[in-house]
């Protein structure tokens, strides 16, 4: 069970920022199995987002 509710991006107070490195990093993995190409400077927000998109359509980040 997650004891850790998620926080809605939108309601981030950091989410305005650039991408940090590790989500641009993920993202490019993503895209590259998704066959899309990751918009040039996003914000956190705009990356997690694009991130959920993107787990989406590979089938990632789905629980076992």
């Amino acid at each position: 069970m997650n004891r850790t509710p998620e926080k809605d991006p939108q309601d981030w107070t950091t989410g305005d920022e650039p991408m940090t490195g590790p989500q641009e990093s993920y993202l490019h993995t993503l895209a590259q199995e998704a066959g899309e190409e990751v918009p040039a400077e996003l914000t956190k927000v705009e990356a997690s987002q694009l991130i959920d998109e993107l787990q989406d359509k590979t089938g990632r980040g789905q629980g076992s």
